[in-house]
Protein backbone atom coordinates (compact mmCIF):
# COMPACT_ATOMS: atom_id res chain seq x y z
CA UNK A 1 0.00 0.00 0.00
CA UNK A 2 1.62 3.44 -1.20
CA UNK A 3 1.22 6.25 1.18
CA UNK A 4 1.25 9.39 -0.32
CA UNK A 5 0.27 12.95 1.19
CA UNK A 6 -3.12 12.38 -0.17
CA UNK A 7 -3.93 9.53 1.20
CA UNK A 8 -2.55 10.60 4.53
CA UNK A 9 -4.65 13.79 4.49
CA UNK A 10 -7.88 11.85 3.19
CA UNK A 11 -6.87 9.02 6.11
CA UNK A 12 -6.68 11.65 8.70
CA UNK A 13 -10.45 13.42 7.34
CA UNK A 14 -12.32 9.47 7.57
CA UNK A 15 -10.54 8.89 10.33
CA UNK A 16 -12.34 12.52 11.91
CA UNK A 17 -15.46 12.25 10.18
CA UNK A 18 -15.83 8.72 12.00
CA UNK A 19 -14.73 9.85 15.56
CA UNK A 20 -17.38 11.26 17.03
CA UNK A 21 -19.69 11.69 20.23
CA UNK A 22 -20.40 7.59 20.48
CA UNK A 23 -16.64 6.87 19.46
CA UNK A 24 -15.27 9.27 22.66
CA UNK A 25 -18.07 8.22 25.20
CA UNK A 26 -18.93 4.32 24.24
CA UNK A 27 -15.48 2.82 24.46
CA UNK A 28 -14.75 3.93 28.16
CA UNK A 29 -17.97 2.63 29.80
CA UNK A 30 -17.16 -0.44 27.94
CA UNK A 31 -13.91 -1.05 29.30
CA UNK A 32 -14.85 -0.31 33.19
CA UNK A 33 -17.66 -2.89 33.09
CA UNK A 34 -15.48 -5.17 31.20
CA UNK A 35 -13.17 -6.43 33.84
CA UNK A 36 -10.10 -8.96 32.23
CA UNK A 37 -12.25 -9.24 29.57
CA UNK A 38 -12.00 -6.10 28.31
CA UNK A 39 -9.71 -7.44 25.37
CA UNK A 40 -12.68 -9.68 24.20
CA UNK A 41 -15.29 -6.79 24.52
CA UNK A 42 -13.04 -4.44 22.76
CA UNK A 43 -12.73 -7.25 20.07
CA UNK A 44 -16.59 -7.57 19.45
CA UNK A 45 -17.14 -3.52 19.61
CA UNK A 46 -14.21 -3.28 16.55
CA UNK A 47 -15.85 -6.07 14.11
CA UNK A 48 -18.91 -3.49 14.21
CA UNK A 49 -17.46 0.00 14.64
CA UNK A 50 -14.04 -0.43 12.33
CA UNK A 51 -13.83 -3.49 10.36
CA UNK A 52 -17.96 -3.19 8.98
CA UNK A 53 -17.55 0.91 8.74
CA UNK A 54 -14.03 0.24 6.76
CA UNK A 55 -15.69 -2.51 4.42
CA UNK A 56 -18.19 0.46 3.81
CA UNK A 57 -15.40 2.72 2.93
CA UNK A 58 -13.84 -0.10 0.21
CA UNK A 59 -17.59 -0.56 -1.07
CA UNK A 60 -17.74 3.60 -2.29
CA UNK A 61 -14.34 2.96 -3.24
CA UNK A 62 -15.86 0.56 -5.96
CA UNK A 63 -19.09 1.83 -6.28
CA UNK A 64 -18.07 5.64 -6.78
CA UNK A 65 -21.42 6.19 -6.47
CA UNK A 66 -24.04 7.69 -3.84
CA UNK A 67 -25.99 5.88 -0.88
CA UNK A 68 -28.47 5.21 -3.69
CA UNK A 69 -26.07 2.73 -5.00
CA UNK A 70 -25.88 0.64 -2.53
CA UNK A 71 -29.55 -0.59 -2.32
CA UNK A 72 -30.48 -0.82 -6.07
CA UNK A 73 -29.49 -4.12 -6.80
CA UNK A 74 -32.43 -4.82 -4.39
CA UNK A 75 -34.32 -2.58 -5.75
CA UNK A 76 -34.99 1.18 -7.02
CA UNK A 77 -37.94 1.64 -4.65
CA UNK A 78 -35.93 -0.21 -1.70
CA UNK A 79 -32.97 1.88 -2.31
CA UNK A 80 -34.72 5.20 -1.99
CA UNK A 81 -36.72 4.01 0.71
CA UNK A 82 -33.83 3.09 2.39
CA UNK A 83 -31.31 5.85 1.48
CA UNK A 84 -34.13 8.41 3.17
CA UNK A 85 -34.17 6.06 6.59
CA UNK A 86 -30.41 6.32 6.87
CA UNK A 87 -30.47 10.19 6.36
CA UNK A 88 -33.16 11.24 8.56
CA UNK A 89 -31.80 8.56 11.56
CA UNK A 90 -28.87 10.29 10.71
CA UNK A 91 -29.55 14.05 10.73
CA UNK A 92 -32.08 13.56 14.02
CA UNK A 93 -29.60 11.20 15.98
CA UNK A 94 -26.15 10.72 15.59
CA UNK A 95 -25.64 14.32 14.39
CA UNK A 96 -27.52 16.04 17.50
CA UNK A 97 -25.61 13.43 20.19
CA UNK A 98 -22.29 15.11 18.69
CA UNK A 99 -23.73 18.71 20.33
CA UNK A 100 -25.11 17.23 23.42
CA UNK A 101 -21.43 15.54 24.02
CA UNK A 102 -19.90 18.82 23.08
CA UNK A 103 -22.18 21.00 26.07
CA UNK A 104 -22.27 17.90 28.77
CA UNK A 105 -18.37 17.38 28.81
CA UNK A 106 -17.17 20.58 26.78
CA UNK A 107 -19.13 23.69 27.73
CA UNK A 108 -21.82 23.16 30.84
CA UNK A 109 -18.86 22.36 33.25
CA UNK A 110 -16.37 25.52 31.92
CA UNK A 111 -19.36 28.27 31.42
CA UNK A 112 -22.56 27.07 32.83
CA UNK A 113 -24.16 28.32 29.77
CA UNK A 114 -27.97 26.64 28.83
CA UNK A 115 -27.99 23.63 25.79
CA UNK A 116 -29.60 25.66 23.36
CA UNK A 117 -26.91 27.97 23.09
CA UNK A 118 -24.25 25.86 22.30
CA UNK A 119 -26.39 23.78 19.92
CA UNK A 120 -27.13 26.97 18.37
CA UNK A 121 -23.20 27.95 18.12
CA UNK A 122 -22.17 24.65 17.45
CA UNK A 123 -24.52 24.04 14.88
CA UNK A 124 -23.79 27.69 13.03
CA UNK A 125 -20.27 26.80 12.61
CA UNK A 126 -21.58 23.41 10.96
CA UNK A 127 -23.39 25.03 8.64
CA UNK A 128 -20.45 27.53 7.54
CA UNK A 129 -17.96 24.15 6.94
CA UNK A 130 -20.86 22.34 5.32
CA UNK A 131 -21.67 25.61 3.19
CA UNK A 132 -17.58 25.99 2.30
CA UNK A 133 -17.21 21.69 1.72
CA UNK A 134 -14.57 22.21 -0.91
CA UNK A 135 -12.16 23.34 1.83
CA UNK A 136 -13.60 21.14 4.66
CA UNK A 137 -11.58 17.79 3.71
CA UNK A 138 -8.40 19.29 3.75
CA UNK A 139 -8.68 21.49 7.17
CA UNK A 140 -10.10 18.73 8.78
CA UNK A 141 -7.27 16.10 7.40
CA UNK A 142 -4.65 18.46 7.77
CA UNK A 143 -5.50 20.56 11.36
CA UNK A 144 -8.34 19.26 12.93
CA UNK A 145 -7.48 15.44 13.14
CA UNK A 146 -3.79 15.47 14.02
CA UNK A 147 -4.88 17.65 17.44
CA UNK A 148 -7.55 14.95 18.08
CA UNK A 149 -5.22 12.11 17.94
CA UNK A 150 -2.73 13.99 19.97
CA UNK A 151 -5.01 14.36 22.86
CA UNK A 152 -6.41 10.83 22.76
CA UNK A 153 -2.57 8.97 23.04
CA UNK A 154 -2.31 11.31 25.55
CA UNK A 155 -5.07 10.13 27.75
CA UNK A 156 -4.45 6.30 26.72
CA UNK A 157 -0.69 6.69 27.16
CA UNK A 158 -0.82 8.39 30.78
CA UNK A 159 -2.98 5.54 31.81
CA UNK A 160 -1.01 3.32 30.31
CA UNK A 161 2.17 4.18 31.96
CA UNK A 162 0.43 5.24 35.59
CA UNK A 163 -1.86 2.28 36.54
CA UNK A 164 -1.27 -1.35 37.51
CA UNK A 165 -2.63 -3.80 35.26
CA UNK A 166 -5.58 -5.03 38.02
CA UNK A 167 -8.82 -5.41 36.51
CA UNK A 168 -12.19 -5.17 37.92
CA UNK A 169 -15.36 -6.99 37.69
CA UNK A 170 -17.28 -8.40 34.69
CA UNK A 171 -20.65 -7.03 34.51
CA UNK A 172 -21.30 -8.78 30.66
CA UNK A 173 -22.91 -12.06 30.25
CA UNK A 174 -21.92 -12.45 26.73
CA UNK A 175 -18.63 -9.92 26.44
CA UNK A 176 -18.01 -10.25 22.42
CA UNK A 177 -21.93 -9.83 21.44
CA UNK A 178 -22.41 -6.98 24.00
CA UNK A 179 -19.52 -5.45 22.38
CA UNK A 180 -20.54 -6.01 19.00
CA UNK A 181 -24.23 -4.25 19.97
CA UNK A 182 -22.20 -1.32 21.73
CA UNK A 183 -20.47 -0.64 18.29
CA UNK A 184 -24.17 -0.06 16.75
CA UNK A 185 -24.57 2.90 19.16
CA UNK A 186 -21.69 4.53 17.17
CA UNK A 187 -23.27 4.84 14.03
CA UNK A 188 -19.64 4.19 12.17
CA UNK A 189 -21.48 1.30 9.93
CA UNK A 190 -24.14 4.31 9.04
CA UNK A 191 -21.57 6.78 9.26
CA UNK A 192 -19.54 4.93 6.47
CA UNK A 193 -22.03 4.72 3.82
CA UNK A 194 -22.96 8.21 4.48
CA UNK A 195 -19.46 9.90 5.38
CA UNK A 196 -18.08 7.36 2.47
CA UNK A 197 -20.40 9.66 -0.07
CA UNK A 198 -18.75 12.75 1.43
CA UNK A 199 -15.34 11.50 0.49
CA UNK A 200 -16.46 10.27 -2.98
CA UNK A 201 -17.80 13.97 -3.80
CA UNK A 202 -14.60 16.10 -2.23
CA UNK A 203 -12.01 13.43 -3.95
CA UNK A 204 -14.12 14.31 -7.47
CA UNK A 205 -14.10 17.85 -6.99
CA UNK A 206 -10.14 17.90 -6.55
CA UNK A 207 -8.87 14.85 -8.67
CA UNK A 208 -11.75 15.81 -11.53
CA UNK A 209 -9.86 14.20 -14.19
CA UNK A 210 -8.21 11.47 -12.43
CA UNK A 211 -9.01 7.92 -13.32
CA UNK A 212 -11.49 5.21 -11.50
CA UNK A 213 -8.35 3.22 -10.40
CA UNK A 214 -6.82 6.25 -9.06
CA UNK A 215 -8.90 7.25 -6.90
CA UNK A 216 -10.63 3.68 -5.96
CA UNK A 217 -6.94 3.39 -4.77
CA UNK A 218 -6.98 6.28 -2.72
CA UNK A 219 -10.14 5.84 -1.05
CA UNK A 220 -9.11 1.81 -0.09
CA UNK A 221 -5.80 3.09 1.51
CA UNK A 222 -6.92 5.63 3.28
CA UNK A 223 -10.03 3.67 4.60
CA UNK A 224 -7.25 0.88 5.66
CA UNK A 225 -4.94 3.68 7.64
CA UNK A 226 -8.14 5.16 9.38
CA UNK A 227 -9.31 1.70 10.37
CA UNK A 228 -6.41 1.14 11.95
CA UNK A 229 -6.32 4.25 13.49
CA UNK A 230 -9.53 4.06 14.91
CA UNK A 231 -8.95 0.02 16.03
CA UNK A 232 -5.93 1.45 18.10
CA UNK A 233 -7.76 4.28 19.67
CA UNK A 234 -10.48 2.03 20.27
CA UNK A 235 -8.71 -0.53 21.81
CA UNK A 236 -6.79 2.04 24.16
CA UNK A 237 -9.81 3.83 25.20
CA UNK A 238 -11.49 0.11 26.45
CA UNK A 239 -8.14 -0.41 28.50
CA UNK A 240 -8.21 2.67 29.80
CA UNK A 241 -11.95 2.46 31.17
CA UNK A 242 -10.94 -0.92 32.73
CA UNK A 243 -8.05 0.02 34.25
CA UNK A 244 -9.33 2.59 36.18
CA UNK A 245 -12.47 0.24 37.76
CA UNK A 246 -11.59 0.96 40.85
CA UNK A 247 -11.97 5.09 40.64
CA UNK A 248 -15.00 5.30 40.08
CA UNK A 249 -18.42 4.55 41.42
CA UNK A 250 -20.39 1.68 39.24
CA UNK A 251 -23.17 3.54 38.63
CA UNK A 252 -21.57 6.29 36.51
CA UNK A 253 -22.46 7.73 33.40
CA UNK A 254 -20.45 7.74 29.97
CA UNK A 255 -20.04 11.33 29.86
CA UNK A 256 -18.73 11.60 33.45
CA UNK A 257 -16.37 8.81 33.09
CA UNK A 258 -14.89 10.42 30.33
CA UNK A 259 -14.82 13.28 32.23
CA UNK A 260 -12.89 12.22 35.27
CA UNK A 261 -10.74 9.92 32.81
CA UNK A 262 -9.48 12.72 31.79
CA UNK A 263 -8.75 14.59 35.01
CA UNK A 264 -6.92 11.69 36.08
CA UNK A 265 -4.79 11.78 32.54
CA UNK A 266 -4.35 15.57 31.77
CA UNK A 267 -3.88 16.76 35.56
CA UNK A 268 -5.36 20.77 35.72
CA UNK A 269 -5.38 21.09 32.34
CA UNK A 270 -7.90 18.64 32.05
CA UNK A 271 -11.29 20.66 31.03
CA UNK A 272 -9.51 22.76 28.34
CA UNK A 273 -7.97 19.57 26.51
CA UNK A 274 -10.95 17.77 27.31
CA UNK A 275 -12.93 20.19 25.99
CA UNK A 276 -10.87 20.86 22.70
CA UNK A 277 -11.16 16.91 22.00
CA UNK A 278 -14.66 16.93 22.46
CA UNK A 279 -15.48 19.64 20.61
CA UNK A 280 -13.21 19.17 17.55
CA UNK A 281 -14.20 14.75 17.27
CA UNK A 282 -18.17 15.82 17.23
CA UNK A 283 -17.53 18.54 15.32
CA UNK A 284 -16.40 17.01 12.56
CA UNK A 285 -18.61 14.32 12.32
CA UNK A 286 -21.67 15.99 12.31
CA UNK A 287 -20.37 18.90 9.42
CA UNK A 288 -19.53 14.88 7.89
CA UNK A 289 -22.84 13.72 8.53
CA UNK A 290 -24.85 17.24 7.17
CA UNK A 291 -22.82 17.40 4.31
CA UNK A 292 -23.40 13.62 3.32
CA UNK A 293 -27.09 14.14 3.24
CA UNK A 294 -27.34 17.28 1.75
CA UNK A 295 -24.94 16.01 -0.98
CA UNK A 296 -27.28 13.09 -1.79
CA UNK A 297 -30.27 15.44 -1.61
CA UNK A 298 -29.21 17.80 -3.94
CA UNK A 299 -27.62 14.92 -6.41
CA UNK A 300 -31.16 13.92 -6.11
CA UNK A 301 -32.88 17.06 -7.25
CA UNK A 302 -30.41 17.77 -10.88
CA UNK A 303 -27.61 19.29 -8.16
CA UNK A 304 -29.65 22.36 -7.33
CA UNK A 305 -27.13 24.17 -5.18
CA UNK A 306 -30.38 25.63 -3.21
CA UNK A 307 -31.54 22.54 -2.36
CA UNK A 308 -27.88 21.53 -0.87
CA UNK A 309 -28.23 24.59 1.14
CA UNK A 310 -31.90 24.04 2.13
CA UNK A 311 -30.72 20.70 3.32
CA UNK A 312 -28.09 21.39 5.07
CA UNK A 313 -30.43 24.53 6.79
CA UNK A 314 -32.98 21.84 7.53
CA UNK A 315 -30.12 19.97 9.36
CA UNK A 316 -28.92 22.16 11.65
CA UNK A 317 -32.42 23.19 12.77
CA UNK A 318 -32.92 19.48 13.44
CA UNK A 319 -29.31 19.07 15.11
CA UNK A 320 -30.31 21.90 17.34
CA UNK A 321 -33.98 20.78 18.11
CA UNK A 322 -32.57 17.21 19.08
CA UNK A 323 -29.77 19.11 20.77
CA UNK A 324 -31.47 19.95 23.58
CA UNK A 325 -31.79 16.40 25.09
CA UNK A 326 -29.09 14.82 27.32
CA UNK A 327 -26.81 12.20 25.48
CA UNK A 328 -28.02 9.16 27.52
CA UNK A 329 -31.80 10.04 26.03
CA UNK A 330 -31.07 10.29 22.82
CA UNK A 331 -28.69 7.00 23.09
CA UNK A 332 -32.17 5.22 24.41
CA UNK A 333 -34.05 6.78 21.65
CA UNK A 334 -31.58 5.51 18.90
CA UNK A 335 -31.42 1.96 19.88
CA UNK A 336 -34.95 0.85 18.00
CA UNK A 337 -33.85 2.73 14.99
CA UNK A 338 -30.43 0.99 15.06
CA UNK A 339 -31.96 -2.20 15.90
CA UNK A 340 -33.79 -2.01 12.44
CA UNK A 341 -31.16 -0.47 10.15
CA UNK A 342 -27.68 -1.88 11.18
CA UNK A 343 -28.60 -5.09 10.16
CA UNK A 344 -29.85 -4.26 6.34
CA UNK A 345 -26.81 -1.65 6.43
CA UNK A 346 -24.12 -4.82 7.62
CA UNK A 347 -25.09 -6.85 5.12
CA UNK A 348 -25.70 -3.90 2.20
CA UNK A 349 -21.84 -3.15 2.80
CA UNK A 350 -20.83 -7.11 2.90
CA UNK A 351 -22.78 -7.54 -0.50
CA UNK A 352 -21.08 -4.78 -2.41
CA UNK A 353 -17.23 -5.78 -1.28
CA UNK A 354 -17.95 -9.59 -2.08
CA UNK A 355 -16.66 -10.37 -6.03
CA UNK A 356 -19.69 -9.20 -7.93
CA UNK A 357 -20.18 -12.59 -9.28
CA UNK A 358 -21.27 -13.79 -6.16
CA UNK A 359 -23.53 -11.05 -5.70
CA UNK A 360 -26.11 -10.54 -8.71
CA UNK A 361 -29.14 -8.91 -7.87
CA UNK A 362 -31.16 -11.75 -7.19
CA UNK A 363 -28.59 -12.63 -4.65
CA UNK A 364 -29.26 -9.02 -2.72
CA UNK A 365 -32.80 -9.34 -2.97
CA UNK A 366 -32.91 -12.27 -0.93
CA UNK A 367 -30.24 -11.96 1.76
CA UNK A 368 -31.85 -8.17 2.22
CA UNK A 369 -35.28 -9.81 2.74
CA UNK A 370 -33.93 -12.51 4.93
CA UNK A 371 -31.79 -9.93 6.90
CA UNK A 372 -34.83 -7.67 7.77
CA UNK A 373 -37.35 -10.78 8.38
CA UNK A 374 -35.47 -12.63 11.05
CA UNK A 375 -33.71 -8.86 12.52
CA UNK A 376 -37.97 -7.78 13.43
CA UNK A 377 -37.87 -9.59 17.02
CA UNK A 378 -34.88 -7.75 18.55
CA UNK A 379 -36.26 -4.38 16.83
CA UNK A 380 -39.69 -5.41 18.79
CA UNK A 381 -37.83 -6.26 21.73
CA UNK A 382 -36.13 -2.98 21.46
CA UNK A 383 -39.73 -1.28 21.95
CA UNK A 384 -40.71 -3.23 24.77
CA UNK A 385 -42.08 -6.04 22.96
CA UNK A 386 -39.06 -8.50 24.30
CA UNK A 387 -42.29 -10.93 26.10
CA UNK A 388 -44.53 -11.16 23.23
CA UNK A 389 -41.95 -12.54 20.89
CA UNK A 390 -39.74 -14.35 23.71
CA UNK A 391 -40.67 -17.67 22.26
CA UNK A 392 -39.59 -16.62 18.38
CA UNK A 393 -36.48 -15.45 19.78
CA UNK A 394 -35.51 -18.30 21.65
CA UNK A 395 -35.30 -20.40 18.70
CA UNK A 396 -33.43 -18.75 16.37
CA UNK A 397 -29.72 -19.52 16.36
CA UNK A 398 -28.16 -16.33 18.27
CA UNK A 399 -30.83 -14.63 18.81
CA UNK A 400 -29.83 -14.39 22.51
CA UNK A 401 -26.97 -12.67 21.43
CA UNK A 402 -29.24 -10.17 19.27
CA UNK A 403 -27.62 -11.43 16.18
CA UNK A 404 -30.54 -13.46 14.95
CA UNK A 405 -30.58 -11.57 11.42
CA UNK A 406 -26.48 -13.13 10.83
CA UNK A 407 -26.89 -17.09 10.37
CA UNK A 408 -30.14 -16.73 8.35
CA UNK A 409 -28.76 -14.45 6.03
CA UNK A 410 -25.37 -15.67 5.78
CA UNK A 411 -27.39 -19.46 5.02
CA UNK A 412 -29.66 -17.46 2.37
CA UNK A 413 -26.21 -16.34 0.13
CA UNK A 414 -24.91 -19.41 0.14
CA UNK A 415 -28.19 -21.16 -1.15
CA UNK A 416 -28.95 -18.49 -3.47
CA UNK A 417 -25.62 -18.62 -4.88
CA UNK A 418 -25.31 -22.49 -5.19
CA UNK A 419 -28.71 -21.93 -7.19
CA UNK A 420 -27.48 -20.00 -9.33
CA UNK A 421 -24.31 -21.39 -9.94
CA UNK A 422 -25.97 -24.77 -10.37
CA UNK A 423 -28.55 -23.13 -13.43
CA UNK A 424 -25.50 -21.51 -14.92
CA UNK A 425 -25.40 -23.54 -18.24
CA UNK A 426 -21.98 -25.65 -18.73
Amino acid sequence: MSVTKETLITAFALFSLFFGAGNLILPPLLGFRSGELWWLVALGFCLSAVLIPILGILAHARLQGTLFDFGKKVSPTFSWVYSFLIYAIAISLPSPRTAAVTHEIAIEPLFQTPSILTSSIYFMLVFIFVMNRSKSLNVIGKWLTPVIILILLGIISTTFFSFEFNFGNINFNNPFTDGVLEGYQTFDAMGAVVVGGVIIVSINLKMAHAAYDEKKALIANAGWLAGLGLFLIYAGLILTGALMHSEFDDAITRTALLSGIGKYTLGSTANLFLGVLVGLACFTTAVGIITGTADFIKYRFKNSQKVYTLTAIIGCVLGVAMGQFNVGYIIAVALPALMFIYPITIVLILLNVVPQKFAPPKVFKWVVLATLFFSIPDFLESIGLGESIAWISGRIPLGQFHMGWALPALITFILINMKIQFHQPS
